[in-house]
């Protein structure tokens, strides 16, 4: 759980949030954040709440994948059409099929 509350802080502060942003964001109290973040055990509708609010998604890995998907996350270099092209390309099928390549089919 240590790793997941590490990247919810660390997502909030690429950001540039702060706690108490995410109270307008979730709809929880600061106080409620501020404890979820430090050591909380928030519950499957609390992180998609806050996921929303850090415009993410949560998504179930498979241990096998993971290292495939931490490359992928990892990649920053560009391709045709410009930065923009590519993260909006990415985003697009991303988001469209997050398993894209990764599960060894034909894309």
């Amino acid at each position: 759980m240590k790793s997941l509350l590490e990247q919810i802080k660390t997502r909030r502060k690429a950001l540039e949030l702060k706690q108490h942003d995410m109270m307008l964001r979730v709809g929880i109290s600061r106080q409620q954040y501020q404890r979820l973040e430090s050591r909380g055990n928030p519950r499957l509708d609390t992180l998609e709440l806050i996921a929303k609010g850090l415009k993410s998604e949560l998504l179930l890995i498979p241990q096998e994948k993971l290292n495939a998907v931490m490359a992928a996350l990892a990649d920053d270099s560009p391709t045709p059409g410009g930065p923009d092209h590519s993260a909006r390309k990415t985003s697009e099928s991303l988001a469209d099929d997050p398993w894209q390549g990764l599960l060894g089919e034909n894309e």
